[in-house]
């Protein structure tokens, strides 16, 4: 068992109790920040005077192999050593022998776990937003392809008025900026570096944790020395920000899996993202919608894992923080996977424009726009509801929509209609006539799209 204390103890820790308490087989993925935040710390420590520029390029050139040879799967991370700082330390002084037994100097494992953390999400949510940046890419394509592709746009999964999919995917486009905008505000709370914190109550050596801040890439170090240690607020914001992330892939799954399905026919999902049955050879599943969808809840778990975690530990660092990392691993890789096999998907997905004008024509989308074409020949809008009601009846009668229904039955119910009543209710004309910002016509759609592209480019 290899770690970094036990002076005071008369015997060895319980196998049992060493292998609950060890957290190696998990925080060994941020090797690589250990050992980054190890070089700062010893540059610091000979700018100091507290080092001799001998040792630090020793330590920093037994650092440097360190992690080459892990890179390169020279040199293996097992689970003899209690965590990943144990492993580092322990391998360098078999490397280089005494100089370096002084790298832990002036530090804590406390303040460097904090730090191994800050910079493993730091790198997270940077991956996060370019995956999030891909699937916006991929969601303006299809605007810019489909401004004039009419469908039925929905309340209560029902029929409403009508839209294009440029106009529906760019709900989603608002959804996922709102995503990128809060990685990028929790990216600014948590650029702050704890490593001088020390266990709890700073150090009696002369740090300068500005310049060790300034050389891990942090605007400046924490604030408060207990606050540095036991600080996991940025964690609870990121798992909080994933998921909200991944309700909004989740909603969006639903949405390829009823469009999917063959009553509505909207989609044709590529085969390679879809699967078929074991038994029913006709069938051709949704498995990467269905999968996102069902792993939100992983997620969520992950949110409400932390927070019961977190809730009641008092002021400094405590063991129940070893917690954070499984679940916030598992939530930053399940977020991960999950946009990128939604953005595959989305970007090969087909989308069918007749059978989805045609639904949003025999859902009678349009019912809003015969009432208004009304209203504007001088019938009060309460009366003209009414008529269009009647008119819906009896298109339901008689297996028609509102655009097949023959002019002399439109008067039967009300002499207003004219002719011009076809060119009122087509969906170019309900789409079009749309024209106030954000709203599904032409005009207003290319004006949106415009902002949604210099947006990328701001990204």
């Amino acid at each position: 068992m290899a770690q970094l204390w036990g002076g005071r103890f008369t015997k060895e820790t319980d196998q049992l109790v060493y292998q609950f308490n060890a957290s190696i087989s998990f925080d060994k993925r941020f090797y690589a920040q250990d050992i980054r935040g190890s070089i700062a710390h010893v540059m610091m420590l000979a700018r100091q005077g507290i080092l001799t520029d001998t040792e630090k390029e020793k330590i920093i050139e037994g650092l440097e192999g360190i992690l080459s040879d892990v890179d390169n799967g020279r040199l293996e991370i097992t689970e003899q050593y209690e965590d990943i700082h144990s492993f580092v330390e322990a391998t360098l002084i078999d490397r280089i022998g005494e100089p370096g037994k002084k790298l832990h100097t002036g530090r804590s494992r406390n303040d460097q776990v904090a730090l191994d953390m800050k910079l493993y999400t730091r790198d997270e949510v940077h991956m996060l937003n370019q995956l999030v940046k891909e699937l916006l890419q991929a969601i303006l394509a299809i605007m810019e392809e489909h401004v004039d592709t009419y469908m039925p746009g929905f309340t209560h999964l029902q029929k409403a008025q009508p839209v294009t999919l440029a106009h529906h995917m760019g709900a989603y486009f608002e959804m996922f900026c709102r995503d990128h905008e809060r990685l990028k505000d929790i990216y600014g709370r948590m650029d702050t570096c704890p490593l001088g914190s020390g266990a709890l109550a700073g150090t009696t050596y002369p740090l300068d944790r500005d310049y060790t801040a300034s050389l891990l890439g942090f605007k400046g170090p924490t604030r408060n020395s207990m606050d540095g240690v036991s600080d996991r607020d940025y964690l609870l914001e990121l798992l909080s920000a994933l998921s909200i992330l991944m309700m909004h892939l989740s909603r969006f799954s639903e949405e390829v899996i009823i469009w999917n399905s063959n009553e509505y026919q909207f989609v044709e999902i590529d085969d390679a993202y879809s699967t078929g049955s074991s038994i029913m050879p006709q069938k051709k599943n949704p498995d990467i919608a269905e999968l996102v969808r069902g792993k939100t809840g992983r997620v969520y778990g992950a949110l409400q894992g932390l927070l019961v975690a977190m809730k009641g530990i008092p002021l400094a660092y405590n063991k129940d923080m070893q917690e954070d990392k499984e679940l916030a691993f598992d939530a930053i890789d399940t977020a991960k996977g999950c946009l990128g096999l939604f953005t595959g998907m989305l970007r090969t997905m087909g989308f069918k424009k007749e059978r989805m004008e045609e639904s949003a024509k025999l859902g009678f989308t349009n019912a809003t726009d015969a009432a208004d074409y009304l209203v504007n020949h001088g019938v009060a809008f309460r009366d003209a509801h009414g008529i269009v009601g009647q008119l819906v009846l009896l298109c339901i009668e008689k297996d028609m929509t509102l655009s097949e229904l023959p002019l002399e039955e439109y008067q039967k119910i009300s002499p207003v209609f004219e002719e011009d009543i076809y060119q009122a209710v087509s969906m170019e004309t309900c789409v079009n006539k749309r024209v106030t910002k954000g709203a599904p016509g032409r005009a207003a759609m290319e004006a949106e799209i415009a902002e949604c592209r210099k947006y990328l480019g701001e990204y």
